[in-house]
């Protein structure tokens, strides 16, 4: 099988139904927030023309007010995956949520939890704000922290929780870099920074000319603003807060470039870590034939 990962915008979607079509394959989603419905827009979820006719699965999975689980998306990976090879077709995953990544590619084990000190930890979230806690963290564990957006509450008090259970720092409990099927390549794509930050705020614009504005006022109906992880997804979270009132349309947008600038800096220093990535430049002209060529 194959892995398109990357930094978001870098253009993994594209690649992934290129090669799909190439090695008569399917491709599977890897993208946290893409698993949510009607979270369309925001997520640059691919629509039916641009899959040209590639089956993608795990889009569309959870309601929004459903807390997302890698664990879960581990299990529904997996049946895809095993799906899609008993049809004798390639699996091509594609996605820039890096655990989500390796919990569809390798032999993952997640920590188990303790109600008390996840109870305590959240009670404590809910008290300070995320800031603080991510702080704590930053002393325990800087690599969990870096990995972590700061505002991302449910995983910092995960990333505590699992600190406090096992004594250990939580990158620690991350197992070596093992994949559990027999043949995979990763092709991550690499973006200049300063491209990258063009193409994301170039995206964002896209985004609100879209309908953004109108799609999370309409999630919202559904439970998007006590969804505990859709709830806070770039774009989706500054949305709220000027449907609240609380900003102004202008910076609600300056503010999602900004997220979504640190958030892609996070991204690719998680798959940097990884050594089995294949690295290649998102705009080189025969970019589909040098992502073959691992294949060959």
């Amino acid at each position: 099988m194959i892995a398109v990962v990357g930094a978001t915008a870098a253009g993994k979607s594209d690649l992934a139904v290129d090669l799909a079509l190439r090695l008569d394959g399917e491709a599977v989603n890897a993208d946290s927030m893409q698993l949510y419905r009607g979270m369309d827009i925001g997520t640059a979820k691919l629509d039916v023309q641009e899959m040209r006719g590639v089956p993608h699965h795990l889009l569309d999975v959870w309601d929004v007010t459903v807390t997302a689980s890698v664990a879960e998306y581990q299990r529904l990976s997996a049946e895809a995956i095993a799906g899609i090879r008993a049809r004798d077709r390639v699996p091509v995953l594609v996605g820039g949520s890096g655990l989500y990544v390796r919990a569809a590619l390798d032999h993952l084990e997640f920590p188990g939890t303790d109600p008390a000190v996840r109870a305590r930890l959240e009670e404590e979230l809910a008290r300070t704000g995320p800031g603080a806690l991510h702080e704590r963290l930053r002393g325990l564990d800087p690599a969990a922290a870096e990995a972590i957006l700061p505002s991302n509450g449910r995983r910092i008090v995960r990333a505590l929780e699992v600190i406090e259970i096992s004594g250990r720092p939580f990158t620690a409990t991350m197992p070596e870099h093992r994949y559990r099927y027999d043949a995979v390549v990763q092709i991550g794509l690499n973006v200049p920074r300063a491209v990258l930050d063009e193409r994301i705020a170039l995206r964002v614009d896209r985004m609100w000319d879209a309908g953004l504005v109108d799609e999370v006022r309409a999630l919202e109906k559904r439970g998007l603003r006590d969804g505990v992880t859709a709830g806070r997804a770039l774009g989706y979270a500054q949305v709220l807060r000027y449907l609240a009132g609380e900003w102004t349309q202008e910076e609600a947008k300056a503010d999602t470039v900004r997220t979504t600038r640190r958030f892609a800096r996070r991204q690719e220093s998680w798959f940097r870590r990884d050594p089995r990535v294949q690295w290649l430049p998102h705009d080189a002209p025969d970019l589909l034939e040098r992502a073959l060529e691992p294949l060959r």
